[in-house]
C-alpha cells in the first residue's frame, strides 16, 4: 500500500515538475483549460442542484396531493359505508362495500411505489370524479 501510495506521489510530482518546466505560453495555457474545465463543472453542479431542488419541490407537492385524495377516498368510502348500512336498496343503485376497500387497499399498496404517485393520482382522481357522481345518485 505504502509503495503504491509512492508510487503515486512520484507520478504526481512528475506532472508538477513538466508543468514547472513548460514555457510560461503553455502554463497560461493549461491554466485556461483548467479554468474553463472549472466553469463548466460548476455549471453542471449548478444545474444539476436546480433540478433537483426541482424536483424535490414535485415530489413534496404530489406526496401532499397524493395525501388529500387519500384523506378524500377514505371519507368517501365512509360516506358510502353509512348510505349502504341506511339504505337497503337494490344492488345495482348501490357501490359496494368491497368496491370502496378495494380503492383504498390499492392506494396502500401504491403509497410505496414512488414512480407511480402521479398515475395513482389521475386514478384516484378519476375514481372520485365517479364516486361523487354515484353518491349524488345514490
Amino acid at each position: 500500500e505504502v509503495q503504491k501510495l509512492n508510487q503515486q506521489l512520484e507520478e504526481k510530482n512528475g506532472e508538477i515538475q513538466q508543468m514547472i518546466n513548460q514555457p510560461p505560453y503553455e502554463k497560461e495555457r493549461e491554466i485556461l483549460r483548467l479554468q474553463k474545465t472549472l466553469a463548466e463543472r460548476e455549471k453542471a453542479q449548478a444545474t444539476s442542484d436546480v433540478l433537483c431542488r426541482s424536483l424535490t419541490d414535485e415530489t413534496h407537492q404530489l406526496q401532499r396531493k397524493l395525501a388529500s385524495t387519500a384523506e378524500m377516498c377514505q371519507h368517501l368510502a365512509k360516506c358510502l359505508e353509512e348510505k349502504q348500512r341506511k339504505e337497503k336498496e337494490n344492488s345495482d343503485d348501490q357501490i359496494p362495500t368491497e368496491r370502496s376497500n378495494q380503492v383504498f387497499l390499492q392506494l396502500l399498496c401504491l403509497l410505496d411505489n414512488e414512480t407511480s404517485l402521479q398515475a395513482l393520482i389521475c386514478n384516484l382522481q378519476e375514481e372520485n370524479r365517479m364516486l361523487k357522481q354515484k353518491v349524488a345518485h345514490v
